[in-house]
């Protein structure tokens, strides 16, 4: 018990760090544990983490935390929950450096022991391929929206001037109509 005068006395604090490392060396697990529970979390079995608490006694935070340990790591865990499609970007690539040596055999295995299929890889692979060329994409496509904008104001501006020369015309043919009636009267040859 500390003493009341509200400073805590040098032996206390040396009891409490010792219950503090006996309670630490109770709760830590082996590797050989970690390794197999963190297997768990892998496809095909793909065990949510609240499931996995309870199995294994372990609580949800500490599996979370090994999760987020070994995906820094660069270990490949993606979320129970997210099928292939719902995996995180850092999963896909690594499941495409993972799969860049393989054979075909080896890729089937991968692929069913993971759960994906290998179009979702070759898939995921292109897109590798082309994030770091989107530069170009995007300049590409500004300069097709451009070519395709420029073409369309070329194209309105021969429809406007055919629509000017045509109102032209028959501006022309008014005004002749009127001189024509005015010169030789109006039309049926009836003089008035």
């Amino acid at each position: 018990m500390p003493p009341l005068s509200g400073k805590l006395s040098p032996s206390f604090l040396k009891k409490c760090m010792m219950r503090r490392a006996e309670q630490d060396d109770k709760l830590a697990y082996s590797p050989e544990r970690k390794a197999a529970v963190l297997s768990k979390m892998l496809p095909p079995s793909n065990m949510p983490l609240g499931q996995l608490a309870k199995e294994e006694g372990i609580s949800a935070s500490t599996l979370a935390k090994w999760r987020t340990d070994a995906r820094a790591k660069g270990r490949f865990l993606p979320d129970a929950k997210a099928g292939p499609d719902g995996w995180s970007s850092e999963d896909k690539l690594a499941a495409v450096i993972e799969t860049a040596c393989l054979n075909d055999v080896e890729l089937g295995e991968y692929c069913r022991r993971r759960g994906i299929y290998a179009e979702q890889l070759s898939v995921w692979r292109e897109a590798c391929a082309r994030a770091n060329d989107w530069d170009r994409a995007a300049s590409r496509q500004v300069a097709r929206e451009t070519r395709d904008a420029n073409k369309r104001l070329q194209q309105l501006e021969r429809e406007l001037a055919r629509k000017d020369k045509a109102l032209a015309e028959a501006a022309a043919l008014m005004i002749l109509q009127k001189k024509a009636a005015a010169i030789w009267g109006p039309e049926g040859g009836a003089e008035e």
